[in-house]
């Protein structure tokens, strides 16, 4: 018989350890998305580390802005960020306060509220592509700007909670470079994810985009 996860909040001091420890531990936890439409809960299946000032890949690379001001802030906290002009995707901060490291949340497997998922990402072709990289999971979420700043991390209803879930033991836990990102911050191999999970989206370099003519 499978043990039920742990539903249990991750406690703060989780997230104020360094970003290399937090992000492969993140992997089995629990995400519980509620609005007004209703609750999504969500399995952690693959998430990425981004080392504030010491990495060139990370929003805080050259110091603090109105953008990336939650990551500054204390630990378990939710960056969102907007990309490409149309899309959000999710972080979690960690690391002690003023260190600016985050966790970005990259996949899931969503295991209660698929009918409300499906209503956001109507492109997905089944169930295990509702979350399947970072902008499709903050789509099939409905997590915005407007949620920047929430506490992950207590025991009171809020729109966006991590639990305790149930960790993924560490010969299950893989590790290589990151998607899509450029120059020396996309060097680094601090994107990990579940083996052989069907949810973990697919690895693609860095691809520049061309400019019209």
């Amino acid at each position: 018989m499978i043990a039920s996860p742990d539903r249990t909040p991750l406690p703060r001091e989780f997230f104020d350890r360094p970003v290399l420890e937090v992000a492969p531990d993140l992997l089995g936890r629990i995400l519980v998305r509620t609005g007004p439409d209703g609750p999504i809960t969500l399995r952690l299946t693959e998430v990425e580390a981004y080392d504030g000032q010491n990495d060139p890949g990370s929003h805080a690379y050259r110091g603090r802005t109105p953008r990336n001001e939650v990551m500054f802030g204390p630990p378990g906290h939710v960056y969102v960020y907007f990309t490409y002009g149309m899309w959000f995707c999710m972080n979690l901060v960690c690391g002690p306060e003023g260190r600016s490291s985050a966790v970005l949340l990259r996949a899931g497997e969503i295991i209660d509220g698929a009918e409300l998922a499906r209503t956001r990402r109507l492109s997905a072709r089944n169930d295990k592509e509702l979350a399947k990289g970072p902008a499709r999971l903050a789509t099939a979420l409905g997590v915005d700007r407007a949620l920047n700043g929430t506490d992950a991390c207590t025991s009171q209803e809020t729109p966006l909670r991590i639990l305790t879930g149930t960790p993924v033991p560490g010969d299950q836990v893989r590790n290589g470079p990151r998607t899509g990102v450029a120059g020396e911050g996309g060097v680094h191999p601090w994107r990990y994810w579940v083996a052989d999970d069907p949810t973990v989206s697919p690895y693609r370099a860095h691809v520049p985009r061309k400019r019209r003519s």
